[in-house]
């Protein structure tokens, strides 16, 4: 197996990530860091997606040879682990929660799409089991917090964590997929001609009646806003 496969290739285990220190392997103590590695596959990935980041262009950002990496991480899912986690750190609540959950949670939800979309591909290293490291428990830890007036128990306050961020995940995906195809005239008066059609062919009549309702504000935050008021708002805490 390749040690630059893909999410989900290989098990990583926490405690061996998480709790021990990390420790070159014997001999000469390289000049780069576990830090370093990870900043420079965060910025590979900011830039051109998870697909850029290899090892090889890893090692190359820190001016080492390959194999010398593998004992700060020694494979790609593992990579992947520390980028996820690194990038955690800039997640915060700057303010103490109010009280009123479903607004501080919105706020959650907001802070994590201005997140993903820094990081354009967080949602697919998400769409993987992922052991939280300590910058993310940090955040998990202050959005526990905000949920603590709901009453839930504390499974199901990880669950309603764990759909948010699933909500947003597959937002910003949409999200950052609908920019991209809006960027070409062309394809967006293809669609407009092909929803027309299609309303006008007397076999969808529920959809040709949507069509034809008044629109909404589409700016990619009232969007996102209208959509996460109905998740949340819709939340049942009984």
């Amino acid at each position: 197996m390749s040690r630059d496969a893909g999410p989900g290739a290989a098990g990583v285990d926490p405690e061996q990530l998480w709790l021990r220190p990390a420790e070159p392997r014997r001999g000469r103590r390289p000049s780069f860091s576990r830090e370093a590695i990870t900043v420079a596959a965060v910025t590979l990935a900011d830039a051109e997606g998870l697909d850029a980041v290899t090892m090889r262009r890893v090692a190359a950002h820190v001016g080492a040879g390959v194999m010398s990496l593998y004992s700060y991480a020694p494979d790609k899912e593992t990579l992947l682990e520390l980028m996820v986690d690194h990038v955690s750190g800039e997640l915060t609540l700057t303010d103490p929660p109010t009280g009123d959950w479903r607004a501080d949670l919105k706020t959650v939800a907001h802070l994590q799409r201005a997140h993903m979309l820094r990081h354009p591909w967080l949602p697919a290293a998400l769409s993987t089991r992922r052991v939280p490291g300590p910058r993310t428990l940090a955040f998990l830890e202050q959005a526990l917090a905000v949920l603590r007036p709901t009453g839930l128990d504390g499974a199901a306050k990880l669950e309603v964590f764990a759909q948010l961020t699933a909500f947003v995940a597959g937002h910003v995906t949409y999200e950052i997929g609908h920019a991209a195809a809006s960027r070409s005239p062309e394809r967006a008066a293809a669609e407009a001609r092909y929803f027309a059609a299609v309303a006008a062919d007397g076999c969808h009549p529920e959809l040709a009646e949507a069509l034809s309702a008044p629109g909404r504000t589409l700016t990619p935050e009232a969007t996102f806003a209208r959509f996460l008021n109905r998740l949340v708002d819709g939340l049942d805490t009984d």
